[in-house]
């Protein structure tokens, strides 16, 4: 009985192993997007491979991989079309897994407005908020119909893209989710409709990944990172309606109705994989942004990209 008390009172006061400390940067303020993260650090995924993650929403959203390429954070949450120019660019950057594996940008049109079909903005208006990508994008989807560019009139609407539509103001808005802008919409009482970049000529694409510099990472780290973030995605895709009441406790901004309609129409498109690697994603992007002229010749995959798990 004395050992065995013994052995309890060292238990008790033998200190907690030291957590590895890593900043995560996130690419816009917490949203259903960053689920597995949020629910990872809620249920000590996170804790459990020894980490404590700094989760920090950025006062500028395309700061975060910059930040990271300058050594001022470990992991960025970023978006693959962007991850290519950055590398065009020449940013110390690569691809270490993936948080939303497909694509969230859409089209967006009012339901029962006057555009119905693509071919039906020839001659109108299409809102935008950030310039490059979203135009190329757009322009695919155009020439698949018969449109070019220089046949509608882009408008910068920042980031008021479903206001600007239900306004009146443009015709259509390109960079819209439609996990969020659709919903945002119905819950305004206006319904709007998305046409699907992947299904209009658009190479399929990984939406939000996250992003190290490979000169400066710990991979061993990252590893467990990604790890912890894989048991959070298998923990929502099990229990999706669990999930959700963890992710809305992590703040109270989160728990209002969007948010609800949001993490319905996210959580199945999260990565069950984060590490795994699509190569034909990046190489068949790639070779679409050089087409569209906004990248230079082309990089290839492992410039882009890793997958730590074959590592």
């Amino acid at each position: 009985m004395k050992y065995l008390i013994t052995a309890a009172a060292l238990c008790v006061a033998t200190p907690a192993l030291a957590q590895d400390k890593i900043t995560l940067l996130l690419d816009w303020f917490i949203n259903p997007d960053h689920g597995p993260i949020i629910v990872a650090e809620e249920l000590d995924y996170f804790a459990n491979q020894g980490l404590e993650v700094e989760i920090i929403p950025p006062a500028d959203p395309s700061a975060p991989p910059k930040l990271v390429a300058a050594g001022q954070g470990d992991i960025a949450v970023s978006y693959q079309p962007s991850q290519h120019l950055h590398v065009a660019e020449g940013l110390p950057l690569v691809r270490v897994g993936t948080l939303v594996a497909t694509p969230l940008n859409c089209l967006l049109v009012l339901k029962d407005g006057p555009i119905q079909e693509i071919s039906q903005l020839k001659g109108g208006t299409i809102g935008f908020s950030v310039a490059g990508v979203e135009e190329a994008v757009l322009s695919a989807m155009l020439n698949r119909h018969g449109v070019t560019l220089e046949d509608v009139e882009m408008v910068n609407v920042n980031f008021s893209l479903s206001p600007s539509l239900m306004s009146g103001q443009v015709d259509a808005v390109i960079g819209a989710y439609r996990n969020f802008e659709l919903n945002q919409m119905e819950i305004e009482g206006v319904e709007g409709r998305c046409f699907y970049v992947e299904e209009e000529d658009v190479p399929t694409y990984d939406e939000l990944i996250y992003v190290a510099n490979p000169d400066r990472m710990d991979i061993d780290q990252t590893r467990r990172f990604l790890r912890a973030t894989e048991l959070a995605t298998q923990y929502i895709v099990n229990n999706p309606d669990a999930s959700w009441e963890v992710f809305k406790g992590y703040a109270p901004e989160l728990d209002d109705e969007l948010n609800a309609k949001a993490w319905a129409d996210t959580w199945p498109r999260f990565a069950l994989r984060p590490e795994a690697l699509d190569e034909g994603r990046y190489t068949r992007f790639e070779a679409f942004l050089a087409e569209s002229g906004l990248v230079e010749g082309t990089r290839p995959v492992s410039a882009l990209a890793v997958d730590l798990g074959t590592e």
